[in-house]
């Protein structure tokens, strides 16, 4: 009988519970499959550090090896520095984690060569029709001369490549709580903070993905609690929360407050307009903040509003040349990291932007953070459609109101705007909501929800 893998091939990805959903046989078929779909004679692996990764990505690299492929095993690492090895060697890769979903879970990132993304439109739904095909069928005999399997440690290069990017010379001394939450951030960031002049305070470092202290999504407000009491007991300058692999950064300032992945994408992208001589386009999906368009304009380049989404990220920055792009998830991507998100580097960038001045965090951030704003709030509905109607049928027709459908229903007025995006996987309304004040947010929030909710 055929696998089905409805439930575990996503938009962008593979994920789900190992080994109720899949297991070690369809991971080495979807090494088989990744190579026929994307015809690589060469390609790169590397996993997370889940009790289940590390035979998963064998048995990909076994099964890639044997369509043929000469394989470079990268071993544990964070999704980007599986992204630098992709870019780096110039050869499709796959990385094998969940990112921030519980220890039962596991999945594949892959991606072409050059970090290229691979979603259902880019070769993921003709690998998934080999994996079912071949569940069934049994896989294709082997060639006649399969690959082989190498391995390379790529620590050192990933963090000489990011360093690179960087102006770190003027930085002056300081004091960084980082909570890597058990995930990949342990790894990663010794080596890529080893030459800063930074006093290192680690939190969860350890490698356990089984996560014991405290879910690995620092989006959620709970999972950033640790660092925040830490940053003001250790009197630090800022801290920084990793996702489970690691791809993602979240900042928390002097005060212990966390900062907005939006002030964070409207810093990093002025900076990255000064390397590029004050000239050049700059991403940013569609729930990032007004500030991040206007710090954008005001430093001379020029803004593009996407979608929600890595996939539509990625494929601005390439239609458009873009030289950096920013979600409010905390994905920041880099012309010169092959368009791939990377939240080392927009770390590397607050930290150079903090160490090149005296003023604390919270101060220098002030200016790139200049409206009140509500965060995600998920409401559980019976009808996403119904509800977006009432929500649209509420306010269409106000003066000096537009209302625009490039991601959900966007509502925008002079003194505000909300977003309502459907989840495609749950019955979510998700809503997003920013005024010029906190008053004014409050009462939109209040009033948008309690259509939504009625």
């Amino acid at each position: 009988m055929a696998a089905d893998l409805s439930q575990i091939v996503k938009a962008y990805d593979v994920r789900g519970v190992v080994p109720d959903q899949w297991d070690e046989h369809l991971a080495e078929l979807f090494g088989a499959a990744f190579v026929q779909v994307t015809g690589a004679e060469s390609i790169a692996v590397g996993h997370d550090m889940r009790p289940s990764s590390p035979g998963l990505a064998r048995a990909f690299a076994l099964g890639a090896a044997a369509r043929g492929a000469d394989v470079t095993e990268i071993g544990l690492c964070s999704t980007d520095q599986l992204y630098y090895a992709s870019g780096t060697l110039d050869v499709p890769g796959a990385m094998f984690t969940a990112s921030h979903n519980p220890a039962q879970y596991n999945g594949i990132k892959m991606c072409r060569a050059g970090a290229a993304p691979v979603g259902q439109d880019t070769g993921l739904a003709e690998i998934r029709a080999l994996v079912e095909e071949w569940s069934q069928a049994g896989a294709p005999a082997p060639v006649d001369t399969p690959g082989t399997l190498v391995s390379r440690d790529t620590l050192q290069d990933y963090a000489a490549h990011l360093l690179s990017l960087v102006d770190l010379s003027a930085m002056r001394p300081l004091k960084v709580v980082v909570d890597a939450g058990n995930g990949m951030g342990g790894h990663t960031v010794p080596t890529v903070f080893a030459a800063l002049p930074v006093t290192l305070v680690p939190m969860y470092f350890e490698l356990d993905g089984t996560f014991p202290h405290h879910e690995a999504n620092p989006l959620d407000p709970k999972n950033i609690v640790d660092l925040q009491a830490r940053v003001l007991a250790e009197g630090a300058d800022l801290g920084l929360a990793f996702d489970g692999d690691a791809d993602r950064c979240f900042v928390v300032d002097e005060k212990g407050v966390g900062v907005s992945p939006s002030a964070v994408t409207a810093l990093v992208a002025a900076r990255e307009l000064a390397r590029n001589g004050g000239r050049g386009t700059v991403i940013h999906n569609l729930i990032t903040s007004w500030s991040v368009p206007e710090v954008v304009r005001e430093h001379g380049g020029t803004p593009v509003r996407t979608r929600v989404g890595h996939s539509f990220i990625k494929q601005e920055m390439a239609t458009t040349g873009a030289i950096f792009g920013g979600e409010h998830s905390a994905h920041y991507y880099f012309k010169d990291f092959w368009n791939a998100d990377t939240g080392m580097l927009a770390a590397l960038h607050v930290l150079a932007a903090l160490g090149g001045q005296e003023t604390p965090l919270s101060a220098l951030l002030a200016s790139y953070d200049r409206y009140a704003g509500s965060g995600e709030i998920n409401s559980t509905v019976a009808d996403q459609a119904a509800s977006t109607a009432a929500v649209q049928a509420a306010y269409a027709g106000l003066p000096d109101t537009t209302l625009d459908h490039l991601d959900g229903l966007t509502v925008s007025s002079t003194d505000w705007w909300f977003n309502l995006r459907a989840s495609n996987t749950e019955p979510l309304l998700r809503l997003n909501v920013e005024a010029r004040d906190d008053s004014t947010m409050r009462k939109l929030r209040d009033d948008v929800l309690a259509l939504i909710r009625t």
